[in-house]
């Protein structure tokens, strides 16, 4: 008997840990104790450190800064040490991380669960580590784990390597009808099917130089809201997996980093179990839903912000041809209300986005003002896409 023991606690260490999450609409929410706290963070592997979350949660006192970068731009922010950190039963070597504070977002609002803050791919680099979309939960795997050895079928499972660049990302290779590929992150972060760039279309041919799209809206980033817009993609390959039709969404700016063309957000990624083995720089995805394509968003086809001169929200553009023009909504008018919710008060960019979109022919009702008279609409999503 005493012989088996060594073998019965090496059978337990070299045991996959397990550790659920939860689906929120737009991306997944895991429960972690930073610091002693216990916090709720959507999983983003679009960041590359360990935690963001607000400041005014309170997991120490502050400790340095970081500088934070997104799509188009970068900002500064207040770091705390990290101690410890835990995922369910999984404790993370929290050595040399750091957590960002940054400023207050309605995350449980945007992800309709309650929510934190954001854990990056720094939490599980370290880690050979399986987003399991099909169960909800992380497996983390032992080190003697070696997904390089796996033989793919190319029809429901692919194994990606990792493009050479970065450090503090998933960058992989995205195939295009016109042979130069793009060089895209794997983003679980980013709530839309995958996100690209004007000039990263127009450097592979997918784009005409110059040609201004016919329907735009404004998205939001964490260093402000941009221009973007819809584009129908015909055979592309995403990290191998062919993809006949799929609508993207295209920012209006460079990107903030030259090599880099967007990232493949959690539409794509969710239809996949995903196994990441940073070490060895390979990506095994399983296509568990059958599907890998995506639907068109519905939209009403104007944009709208938060002025910060006049505290309200002002629509800034309407595409000619939408739904919002056809009705007569006018660039300039202040946004008063969407379905009967008023909208006083400073409201995020995520969350605007997030209650003018939803499905191709679902109906909204928007209340504006122009030049102080009350004006009512009642507007029918529809999908405006760019060819």
């Amino acid at each position: 008997m005493p012989l088996l023991t060594p073998l019965i606690f090496l059978a337990l260490a070299q045991a996959p840990v397990e550790v659920p999450f939860r689906m929120g609409e737009e991306a997944l929410i895991v429960d972690a104790v930073v610091n002693g706290r216990p916090i709720s963070l959507m999983f983003d592997t679009g960041f590359g450190g360990a935690v963001d979350i607000s400041n005014t949660i309170n997991v120490g006192e502050p400790t340095g800064k970081m500088t934070l970068r997104d799509f188009v731009g970068e900002m500064e922010a207040d770091t705390v040490k990290i101690k410890s950190l835990k995922l369910g039963a999984q404790k993370i070597d929290s050595a040399g991380m750091e957590a960002v504070l940054s400023r207050p977002e309605d995350y449980s609002f945007v992800y309709g669960t309650h929510c934190d803050g954001i854990m990056g791919l720094e939490v599980i680099k370290n880690n050979i580590t399986e987003i399991n979309f099909e169960h909800h939960k992380f497996i983390f795997y032992p080190s003697t784990v070696d997904i390089t050895t796996r033989k793919p079928d190319l029809k429901k499972t692919f194994l990606a390597k990792m493009l050479p660049l970065g450090t503090n990302s998933i960058e992989l290779s995205v195939g295009t009808p016109t042979g130069t590929p793009l060089h895209m992150a794997l983003d679980t972060g980013n709530s839309f099917y995958a996100t690209t760039h004007r000039d990263s279309l127009e450097r592979v041919g997918l784009w005409e130089t110059g040609k201004e799209p016919k329907y735009t809206t404004m998205a939001g980033v964490a260093s402000g809201p941009v221009v973007s817009w819809n584009k129908k993609m015909s055979n592309m390959s995403i990290f191998g997996v062919p993809v006949p039709a799929s609508t993207w969404d295209v920012i209006d700016l460079p990107s903030s980093t030259a090599g880099f063309d967007g990232t493949v957000g959690f539409q794509f990624l969710k239809n996949f179990n995903i196994t990441i083995d940073y070490g060895r720089r390979r990506v095994w995805l399983e296509n568990w839903t059958g599907k890998v394509d995506n639907e068109p968003p519905g939209q009403l086809g104007f944009s709208a912000l938060y002025d910060n001169q006049s505290k309200n929200v002002v629509i800034y553009g309407v595409s000619p041809g939408s739904p919002a023009d056809e009705a007569g909504v006018k660039k300039g008018d202040e946004l008063l209300s969407i379905d009967a919710i008023d909208l006083a008060g400073v409201i995020s960019m995520k969350k605007l986005r997030k209650m003018l979109a939803g499905p191709v022919g679902s109906k909204v009702k928007i209340a504006v003002s122009r030049s102080g008279s009350l004006k009512r609409y009642d507007l029918e999503r529809k999908p405006l896409i760019n060819e």
